[in-house]
């Protein structure tokens, strides 16, 4: 299967500190593959380097073929990889309506003449951007809650209306860095059903970084570990769950100690 992401001997180093150390994994097009480790493994610095938030130190990112290391942020968005937060970054003060509108603009090709003149253009291509929002808030469950001020729906809707606003910037890559926070048991099963449908309905490809291993082992079909920084183990979910050197990260024991 074509891969979509390639990572190569990725490192980062924060001073004398590696964060990330010479760690590679690839992610098939149509993938869902999980990234998990224990809390300071090195997840989140790696979404990091591979959106343009931080350079890396070594190592290469390639997007559809592509090199895209040391490209800024916002021409990566553009190639078309995007993502939401361990903190939900939303705008708490404007609807839910209106934090979608504001996503979905990004596709607009008006110029400023054009929307101040009101010109033909513009006005169907606001109609297009309506159209795409309401669309997207009733693919993913919000259409009920269109006029509510985001800062007041529950958490686990301002964790789908971030999915939702990833997904209006016409993504080919979701990278989803712990959606499932926060959440309860209802909500993280919900949300498992969730991302399988965002694959399958916008044939995307999926990176999630997650501590609920349910959802993890429920919806990747494969998963890479993380462990201080440095690539532990990769495979199927049974391969993960079954791995002496998993279980010793995650749980503190050795193997012969897990076995017995």
């Amino acid at each position: 299967m074509p891969e979509i992401l390639r990572i190569s001997r990725l490192t980062k180093r924060f001073g004398g500190l590696a964060a990330v150390n010479d760690v590679s994994f690839s992610v098939p097009e149509g993938a869902i593959v999980g990234l998990i480790g224990p809390n300071g493994a090195g997840k989140t610095t790696i979404f990091n380097l591979v959106t343009g938030v931080y350079s890396l130190t070594d190592g290469q990112v390639e997007f559809g073929g592509l090199n895209i290391a040391g490209l800024p942020a916002y021409k990566i968005a553009d190639l078309g990889i995007t993502r939401t937060f361990q903190n939900i970054r939303l705008f708490k003060n404007l609807t839910v309506f209106e934090n979608v509108l504001t996503a979905c603009h990004r596709s607009a090709s008006y110029s400023i003449l054009e929307s101040i003149l009101r010109l033909p253009r513009f006005r169907q291509e606001e109609k297009n951007i309506t159209r795409k929002a309401e669309e997207l808030l009733s693919i993913m469950g919000l259409s009920d809650r269109r006029d509510l001020v985001a800062n007041n729906l529950p958490y686990g809707m301002q964790r789908r209306l971030e999915i939702v606003r990833a997904l209006a910037l016409d993504p080919k890559l979701l990278l989803l860095d712990e959606p499932a926070a926060g959440m309860n048991p209802d909500e993280t099963e919900q949300l498992m059903r969730m991302i399988s449908k965002i694959r399958d309905d916008f044939k995307l490809s999926i990176l999630v970084i997650e501590h609920h291993m349910d959802l993890i082992m429920g919806v990747c079909e494969r998963i890479v570990v993380l462990n201080f920084g440095v690539k532990l183990a990769e495979g199927n979910p049974e391969q993960i769950s079954n791995d002496p050197k998993v279980i010793e990260a995650y749980l503190g024991v050795a193997e012969g100690e897990a076995n017995a």
